[in-house]
């Protein structure tokens, strides 16, 4: 009976249309880029015969691509019409003569490359270090993650206290949150900021004394952790104070430096990044003081800060910065403004006013007052205004440009991201109707929830930043086919990853609803943990393609050229080594 008005539950049936909504736009990036593929394979069966057509030249022919080149390199002498003569005017019918050097009815040439670089070198620097030691801490916290997720389906893989679940749990959390996503979001900062506020006036010294701190309490962390050595405080507060304390501090310093080109700016106005992005730098240093400080941290008041704490470090930094970034990077990758500044304001208002009042809804039907729990409800469903006027904002910026899903390897990213933010937010708001919550507090759907937003909205953006960034700091892509592969198998590992929860944990929490036994709900379990583990490695393996294309970008570049104009083909006929070019 239970199972049969399961979906006549609302909390349920908004969940599976959202999954929907996923799968779709998942389908919608995967025609994009059959379209995309298709293109390529033309365009690579065109070069391949374009090489063979080159090899076979005769000598005629290339004696004719010779005198074609040199007719296309002729440049007319510039006294040619005009002769030697000074300008005069005998009859003074022109007041003045000048001397032009070029024809400026004809517009210059511009560069062809697409990668200009706006920053100092010691400030480039200064982001590829946030961005390195980044994903450094992108795959240590994740392999943490995988392990553990291992150890569910084989419990006794290994008997090293170090290595046990419950300290590799919260090594992973802070990791991929205080390591991978905090250093991207501020090392990607530093670059908007500046571009925003068109001025450079950051202290750099500054800026790597909070890099090295910021590394050292990620460092010190995560050995307390492994170690046993923990805060007990709740989730994502694992830390213990001394080594928060030392993070935060790193994070003041960027505060810092942040906040001098906002207030030195060029332009009058203050584009709605820099207010995303200077808020989630503010709120952050309150979060981590208010969640160490021991003033009210007993009892059910330590409960309640714990909401505060987990939720705010979720969506007043992590959200909160990687959302201002999205209304810098998003623009520019489609080549035109956001549709609607308003819609901007009315999301980050929003987004202030609910989103700080949400935490106590992880705690319906404890002992937290229930007027509390309701007014965490309330404002939970509050969070879809800020979230629908975001998503709207965003997709109808898309307007116009779908067509660039289909070549772009950055904007299935974006895309992604943004559906990600529609749905695991809106499934947020779900999750804390009073039934939904009921049915799914403390089963594995939380933690199918939380990876669907930290992961799918928060490591999505920050990769389409990273891919969009990097390339023009160094001047250097990755390869194309690789950042492919990225995206489809950390999107596949998340999706087999967080569906095999949502439906393990509805039937947990079924279960116990009927009063079977716990070790019936863990057997039951063992096929969604199975899937689990096979989900976290294809993300794991998609952040090994990452970090190797990271390398790519700093390092190298590989790209082929069709030749076209007769210097480019005769160039390509020497590589050949035919005999007419010997001497």
């Amino acid at each position: 009976m239970a199972e049969s008005s399961l979906f006549n539950q609302t909390g349920i049936q908004l969940t599976l249309l959202l999954m929907l909504i996923i799968i779709v736009a998942g389908l919608i990036v995967l025609v994009f880029k059959f379209l995309s593929v298709y293109s390529y394979i033309l365009r690579r069966r065109e070069y391949l015969e374009a090489q063979k057509k080159i090899k076979e030249l005769s000598l005629s022919e290339i004696e004719e691509y010779q005198k074609r080149e040199e007719e296309l390199e002729f440049e007319l002498p510039e006294n040619e019409l005009s002769g030697t003569l000074p300008s005069s005017d005998e009859k003074g019918m022109v007041r003045n003569i000048n001397s032009v050097e070029e024809f400026r009815f004809f517009p210059s040439k511009r560069r062809t490359s697409s990668f200009l670089n706006y920053v100092s070198p010691q400030l480039t620097r200064l982001i590829l270090l946030f961005m390195g030691t980044a994903i450094f801490w992108l795959l240590i916290g994740t392999s943490f993650g995988l392990y553990a997720g291992i150890k569910y389906v084989a419990p006794d893989v290994d008997h090293t206290s170090w290595l046990s679940f419950g300290r590799l749990r919260p090594a992973h959390t802070n990791a991929v949150f205080w390591g991978w996503a905090s250093l991207a979001m501020v090392g990607l900062s530093y670059y908007v900021v500046t571009r925003v506020s068109n001025v450079e006036n950051y202290n750099i010294k500054f800026g790597y004394v909070s890099l090295i701190l910021m590394n050292v309490a990620v460092l010190s962390g995560t050995i307390s952790l492994l170690a046993g050595i923990n805060n007990g405080g709740g989730e994502y507060r694992e830390y213990i104070w001394p080594i928060m304390g030392t993070f935060g501090i790193g994070v003041a310093f960027s505060t810092y430096n942040l906040f001098k080109p906002v207030a030195k700016r060029v332009v009058k106005e203050i584009y709605i990044s820099n207010w995303y992005i200077i808020a989630g730098f503010m709120f952050i240093v309150i979060v981590i003081i208010v969640g160490y400080s021991p003033i009210w941290q007993d009892g059910v008041g330590e409960t309640i800060t714990q909401g505060y704490y987990m939720h705010q470090a979720i969506g007043m930094w992590f959200m909160m910065i990687n959302l201002g970034l999205m209304y810098y990077f998003l623009p520019q990758q489609l080549n035109k403004p956001i549709y609607s500044y308003s819609l901007g304001a009315l999301a980050f208002w929003t987004h202030i006013l609910f989103y700080t009042l949400i935490g106590t809804h992880h705690f319906i039907f404890s002992a937290i007052p229930w007027r509390l729990q309701t007014t965490a409800i309330i404002a939970s469903m509050g969070m879809l205004i800020p979230v629908a006027a975001g998503t709207t904002n965003f997709l109808l910026t898309f307007n116009n440009a779908w067509y660039q899903l289909k070549t772009s390897y950055t904007l299935p990213f974006y895309f992604m991201a943004i559906i990600f933010y529609f749905t695991g937010s809106f499934q947020g708001t779900v999750e804390a109707f009073r039934y939904t919550n009921l049915l799914w507090h403390f089963t594995d759907f939380t933690v199918s929830h939380s990876h669907l937003t930290m992961y799918g909205i928060i490591t999505f953006m920050l990769w389409g930043f990273s891919y969009t960034l990097i390339p023009r700091l160094t001047g250097k892509e990755p390869p194309k086919l690789l950042v492919g592969i990225h995206f489809w198998f950390a999107l596949l590992g998340l999706l087999m990853y967080v569906i095999a929860l949502m439906i393990g944990g509805t039937q947990t929490g079924l279960m116990w609803m009927k009063k079977k036994p716990f070790i019936d709900g863990v057997i039951n379990m063992f096929p969604f943990w199975l899937w689990r583990a096979i989900g976290g490695l294809f993300m794991w393996i998609s952040h090994l393609i990452f970090a190797y294309n990271f390398y790519r970008m700093v390092r190298t570049k590989e790209s082929f050229r069709i030749p076209r104009t007769p210097s480019e083909i005769l160039a390509a006929k020497k590589q050949f080594r035919n005999t007419e070019f010997n001497s």
